[in-house]
């Protein structure tokens, strides 16, 4: 009886770990795979970013991604992205990000900004499926995806200021 006690335990204690390794989320990607039935679903949140950028501003409604479970969603299973559309990544603390593909059907540019509102960095043109971590090149308050090639259409470059109220108007 003993003998199986210990097994028993030993099988809890496993168990538990392995939960525990399944449980634990992934530092530096912000995207997990999910049933594309529930996936694709938009998020309710909406709220508008601009960007001005030296041709003039650019608008964008976008999903905001607030929660855990929307942030490790993102745009992935969508099979378009209206060119004025968008999804924000709001940070509550200042950190540095990697984006991975991993099940997102489409090219997005990956507009990391910085925690003042300026745009630090591009990954333009991102590559469906690809999960090679995409990193933010520095520290950021947040990440706007929009849809694949349009940063260059509008003339968007590291430097601009992201206007939204998650970030300090300056």
């Amino acid at each position: 009886m003993a003998l199986m006690t210990k097994i028993g335990r030993r099988v809890l204690a496993l168990a538990a770990l392995g939960a525990v390794l399944v449980a634990t989320p992934t530092y530096a990607y912000q995207a997990k795979p999910r049933p594309a039935a529930v996936a694709a679903k938009p998020a309710a949140r909406l709220d508008t970013v601009e960007i001005l950028t030296s041709r003039g501003p650019a608008r964008f409604t976008v999903e905001l991604a607030i929660t855990s479970a929307e942030q490790q969603r993102g745009l992935m299973f969508r099979k378009s992205l209206a060119p004025d559309r968008g999804m924000l990544f709001p940070y509550s603390k200042p950190q540095r990000a990697a984006f991975w593909m991993k099940n997102t059907l489409i090219p997005l540019d990956i507009i990391y900004i910085a925690p003042d509102g300026r745009v630090l960095s591009i990954a333009r043109n991102a590559v469906p499926h690809d999960e090679t971590p995409i990193p933010s090149g520095g520290v950021i308050g947040g990440v706007l995806e929009i849809a694949g090639g349009r940063a260059a259409q509008l003339g968007i470059l590291p430097g601009d200021r992201v206007l939204n109220k998650i970030f300090p108007k300056g």
